[in-house]
């Protein structure tokens, strides 16, 4: 069995961003050159998501929309971990959209449904962030 590791890395311009990086997340499939196995790829920042779904603007809005009514930005008073920053909303809205993936790997490429793809969520930006891509199989 081989096992592959990379990490990807993000400096969004805006606080909150939705990155399709599955063509990047193909990439170290690739590079791998493991044809058979799984694929983890995560956030290395409790602020910041990978996710699955499908890359439509609609959808990314209608996310933008219900994150913030669910834990909204501001007022930043609202929240007891903003003493020191201001991002309590961040780490909130991490936790609901999750923190990586697991996708299988069949034949050298990802095994996805027609409209999956890959996304990199950040919720606390401006600044670098990474992302862990680990690949195990043969």
């Amino acid at each position: 069995m081989k096992s592959f590791r990379k990490e990807l890395w993000f400096n969004t311009k805006k606080r909150r961003e939705l990155i399709n990086i599955t063509p990047e997340v193909e990439q170290c499939l690739a590079e791998s050159g493991i044809r058979e196995g799984l694929l983890l790829c995560n956030a290395m920042h409790i602020t910041a998501s990978v996710f699955i779904n499908d890359d439509e603007s609609g959808l990314h809005s209608d996310y933008e929309k219900w994150l913030e009514k669910l834990a909204p930005e501001k007022p930043y008073s609202q929240y007891a971990h903003n003493g020191f920053e201001d991002n309590a909303d961040a780490h909130l809205k991490r936790t609901i959209m999750g923190r990586e993936i697991v996708a299988a790997v069949t034949g050298g490429k990802l095994d996805f449904g027609p409209w999956e793809q890959i996304f990199y969520g950040e919720f606390d930006g401006k600044r670098e962030k990474r992302v862990l891509v680990k690949i195990i199989g043969d």
